[in-house]
């Protein structure tokens, strides 16, 4: 199985950008789409965007399309999610997610086998 750490979460005015970054180790990264989710108090867990093995296409919610943009390195065995624009409204506890069984990364949470520990994002107006 593989594990994932999130990291670069903090606190930022409106406006503004943070890179998280999710680094995966026990297994072969390019195996596994990738999603990152986020959870806001009181809500469910959403999908943010996802990844294809090889980093050729790319999917993203509505709400964070042409603000945010996924990649990864396979050879450093990292994900990244690089936010700009950022509102308050995307203030959420950050989560990546890989799968091995997909070739499309998955919209639902049940999707995904492997979590990290989240990653706190905080955006203040």
């Amino acid at each position: 199985q593989v594990q994932l750490v999130e990291s670069g979460g903090g606190l930022v005015q409106a406006g503004g950008s943070l890179r998280l970054s999710c680094a995966a180790s026990g297994r072969t990264f390019s195996n596994y789409v990738m999603g990152w989710f986020r959870q806001a108090p009181g809500k469910e867990r959403e999908f943010v965007a996802g990844i294809r093995r090889s980093g050729s296409n790319t999917y993203y919610d509505d709400s964070v399309k042409g603000r945010f943009t996924i990649s990864r390195d396979n050879a450093k065995n990292t994900g990244y999610l690089q936010m700009n624009s950022l509102k308050p409204e995307d203030t959420a506890v950050y989560y990546c997610a890989a799968e091995r069984d997909k070739v499309v990364p998955g919209r639902k949470e049940y999707e995904y086998d492997y979590w990290g520990q989240g990653t706190q994002v905080t955006v203040s107006s």
